[in-house]
């Protein structure tokens, strides 16, 4: 990389770092830049992958406040993360390079109608369970065991959106606030990181040097977009969900169809 390549890689990294923090998505700003670089897809996918660990616990780190008393939600749900990254992680090798690139645009959009008509969803769920005497589900249930598997087979392809489908489906099943939710999402997408960054070590091509910038530029972001993001009251953390989901189905099927 000339010293401007090496430039923008970590600038992206920044942003990746502050977006993934308060929403996610973050992956696609940083996927482009790599292969503009002239980095292969599957390396940069890889590479991407390794370096925004750091951000992800960054993030983490910086919502550490509302993770207060999570600690088994936290844990149960992190088991089934990483499952679904090691899952995904071992796909992205296998399959080709287009297999989630159709389904996935469509996965984002579904999430982020969740994401608009979480309230009303979660306070639909809730009266059907004081009706049935259904006890409440702290962690969410099978349901959302089952969904939080999926995507996560998804973030150890990709990761792009994958924090929009995580608070999609905590916000829908969990009867909590948005933004310890979005805590434990910045957990989650740590775990999936450092689970598939572990496997692509062993058996995948790196580069390095977008390793180290991402991974720096992110740890950075992700204590910027924690600092600011834990201030965002619930509607505009919503609002900001969505438009940066909306953005990320745009480039998907730019990546797909252009």
């Amino acid at each position: 990389m000339t010293i401007w390549e090496m430039l923008a890689v970590f600038v992206a990294g920044i942003s990746a770092g502050a977006i993934n923090a308060v929403v996610g998505s973050g992956t696609l700003i940083t996927f482009p830049v790599l292969l503009a670089t002239g980095v292969a897809p599957v390396t940069a996918t890889v590479s991407n992958a390794l370096g925004l660990v750091s951000g992800a616990i960054s993030a983490a780190i910086g919502y550490r406040a509302e993770l207060v008393g999570q600690r088994r939600r936290v844990i149960r749900l992190s088991i089934v993360a990483a499952i679904g990254g090691i899952t995904g992680a071992a796909l992205l090798l296998t399959l080709p390079s287009t297999a989630f690139e159709t389904i996935v645009p469509i996965l984002v959009a579904l999430a982020l109608v969740l994401v608009i008509l979480q309230p009303r969803i979660a306070r639909a769920v809730q009266r059907r369970r004081e009706l049935k005497g259904e006890p409440e589900h702290p962690d969410g249930g099978v349901l959302l065991m089952v969904g939080l598997l999926l995507a996560s087979v998804y973030g150890g392809y990709f990761t792009a959106a994958q924090g929009v489908l995580y608070v999609a489906l905590m916000g829908m099943l969990i009867n909590d606030s948005l933004q310890r939710i979005n805590a434990v999402k910045n957990v989650l997408a740590a775990v999936v990181n450092s689970i598939a960054a572990i496997f692509f070590l062993f058996v995948a091509e790196i580069d390095w040097t977008a390793v180290l910038l991402i991974a720096v530029g992110s740890a950075i972001g992700g204590q910027l977009g924690a600092a600011y993001g834990r201030k965002l009251p619930p509607t505009a953390l919503r609002a900001l969900i969505v438009a940066v989901g909306t953005v990320a189905i745009v480039q998907l099927l730019i990546r797909r169809f252009g």
